[in-house]
């Protein structure tokens, strides 16, 4: 096309091949730099060289021809009906269903099976199985998608996979082998696909027998399908539609469960032990007051740790060297360059915002002090009234300790964390410009699968319950006393390739908790800026698939409810209301600026 680039002429044909297969003139297809994603009908693919190598241009149709299938061949309404609610079986039951709609097109054109094929391996490269030496290490999400794709399709699993497939290969066979021959002849139904599927991960003990279908899911039917396909296009045209926002399984077991809305019966069951005064209104309709007092009746939720003695806390400039510091942090700066206009603006609202509560107020209608020229017309219109004086006056702003708690896990990679960079140091630069403290803290695991902590578990013979099975790593990038102008640097250590792995959410906001609640401020306020839910394959192999879900829920309805700290949440890409009860959301870092700048200072309201 003449006054085109290459790329842009590339770019022209993947959005009208996703035009095509979905039938929607609508469909856009862009590049980024960061994970692929569809949101609506924009799909965003990674974006070649300019020189278009084959196998860039082979990764990029292959992720837009994947949504594309996605968007023509399932139906959010049935998926999320039948969707598990356990996060293991969660994760493999959505890898199943991307392995059934990228089947529908690999079986009907050869040129998409090469570009599935290629996105598919880049997506393999950075999965946990390519590198997996031992069965425990083997996401079985990832397992399932590869096994089902070649019953659907008849292709072998990609490079690099073979070691850590034919780890579980045999267990998954013998185990779920004929539900994943008859998912093959059921690639065309939806709801009979889904059935068939919670059948398979029922017979490999990822879900409870008793977890039924939600309602309107039973019945498989076309009918009900279709009417649920039509339910979900109303939706999306009110409000620009949902789409798969991830690529790999630690991703997906992050995004939002199907049990939302949904209440767990442990945070039920803490409700109703609760005291009446701190759980509800009162006889006369009254707020619960919050106890501004040290907690001293902290449960400990039947939550188990296997072993403490492999976790570290640890500051961020232990963790790398200073000139690496350096360069990660220009890395980050770079990061912000073209949300300069965006940052200054939420620093300087957010900043006047904060002040105009701590600023005088005055007193009117005074017998001395200053002269009130508002009310001089009053003395022109009856020269017999006296004049008006104004005060001013302190009010009374409390001391207040804000702490910073960012989810460091390895779905943050990308785009993500640098959001939750962005956000922590804007908000520490105009926090401490209003004299309040910031602490910032981060959270995530020293290694993949376990660590040493699953290595002394196995060499105690595997014995059974065992708890939280990883080896925590709790960072301190900005210490509440100091200066923002000195922690500057460690920021950048989020930029760093191989810090983010796995999240245990509840044990690192006990964590923060204690730090905060023992620090002698009046008022203390604790932010978690996160994507979703807690998810850490070694302790969850091992135990229950809501394990550290219910440990998360039943830490902050403690807090939200017993505690004098004030606990709120930035979802970053996700909604995380269905854990924190005061809540935003980020889907980029755009936001930070327009209504996003209302939100976050709301959250920092005195009440």
């Amino acid at each position: 096309m003449s006054g085109q680039s290459p790329l842009d002429d590339f770019k022209t044909a993947l959005s009208s091949v996703a035009r095509a297969v979905t039938r929607d003139a609508e469909v856009e297809v862009g590049f980024t730099a960061d994970a692929p994603v569809q949101i609506g009908k924009q799909i965003k693919v990674p974006t070649p060289s300019r020189t278009l190598p084959a196998d860039q241009v082979a990764e990029a149709r292959g992720f837009a021809d994947g949504y594309a299938l996605r968007m023509k061949h399932h139906s959010d309404a049935v998926h999320a009906a039948a969707r598990p609610v356990e996060p293991l079986a969660a994760a493999a039951f959505d890898a199943m269903e991307r392995a059934r709609v990228e089947a529908l097109g690999a079986r009907n054109m050869a040129g998409m099976r090469a570009n599935l094929r290629a996105s598919l391996a880049m997506r393999m490269r950075s999965d946990p199985i390519s590198r997996a030496q031992d069965r425990g290490e083997v996401p079985i999400s990832s397992a399932l998608e590869l096994m089902l794709r070649e019953a659907l399709t008849g292709e072998q699993a990609p490079q690099g996979t073979e070691t850590g497939l034919s780890l579980v290969r045999e267990w998954i066979s013998q185990d779920a082998g004929a539900d994943l021959t008859a998912l093959a002849m059921l690639i065309d139904d939806q709801a009979a696909f889904a059935e068939t599927a919670r059948l398979a991960l029922r017979h490999l003990d990822l879900m409870q027998a008793d977890d039924p279908l939600e309602e309107g899911a039973e019945d498989g039917g076309e009918d009900d399908q279709t009417e649920a396909e039509e339910s979900q296009e109303e939706q999306e045209s009110e409000d620009g539609g949902t789409g798969e926002s991830q690529v790999d399984a630690r991703a997906e077991m992050s995004g939002d469960q199907a049990d939302d809305g949904e209440s767990d019966p442990d945070a039920q069951e803490m409700e109703a032990d609760g005291e009446p005064e701190m759980g509800g209104e009162g006889d006369e309709g009254m707020l619960p007051v919050r106890p501004n007092r040290l907690p001293t009746d902290v449960p400990d939720f039947n939550y188990v740790r296997f072993t403490e003695k492999h976790d570290e806390i640890v500051a961020a400039t232990e963790l790398c060297d200073e000139e690496e510091l350096t360069r990660l942090r220009a890395y980050l700066d770079q990061q912000m360059t073209h949300l300069q206009g965006a940052v200054t603006k939420l620093a300087n609202r957010l900043q006047r915002r904060l002040m105009a509560q701590q600023n005088r107020a005055w007193d009117f209608d005074q017998e001395e002090g200053q002269l009130d020229a508002s009310r001089l017309a009053r003395v022109v219109v009856s020269p017999g009234h006296s004049l008006s004086y104004k005060i001013e006056r302190d009010t009374d702003f409390r001391d207040t300790v804000v702490t910073l708690l960012l989810d460091n896990s390895g779905s943050m990679r990308g785009r993500p964390i640098s959001i939750a960079a962005i956000s922590a140091d804007i908000l520490a630069r105009t926090l401490e410009r209003c004299g309040v403290k910031t602490e910032i803290l981060g959270f995530t695991t020293r290694t993949w699968k376990g660590g040493q902590s699953r290595e002394d578990w196995l060499a105690a013979g595997r014995p059974p319950h065992p708890g939280r099975l990883n080896d925590l790593r709790h960072i301190i990038y900005k210490p509440a006393d100091e200066p923002y102008r000195r922690a500057r640097k460690s920021l950048g250590l989020m930029m760093r390739e191989g810090l983010l792995k796995e999240n245990i959410d509840g044990e690192a906001l006990m964590w923060a908790h204690t730090r905060i609640v023992n620090r002698p401020e009046e008022r203390r306020i604790l932010m978690v800026i996160s994507d979703g839910a807690p998810v850490d394959d070694s302790t969850l192999s091992v135990n229950h698939g809501a394990y550290l879900d219910q440990h998360l829920r039943q830490v902050i309805d403690w807090i939200e409810k017993k505690s004098p700290v004030e606990l709120c949440a930035i979802g970053i890409g996700h909604d995380v209301t269905r854990y924190y009860s005061r809540a935003v959301t980020i889907m980029d870092a755009e936001q930070l600026g327009g209504t996003m700048v209302e939100q976050l200072a709301g959250l920092f309201d005195i009440e």
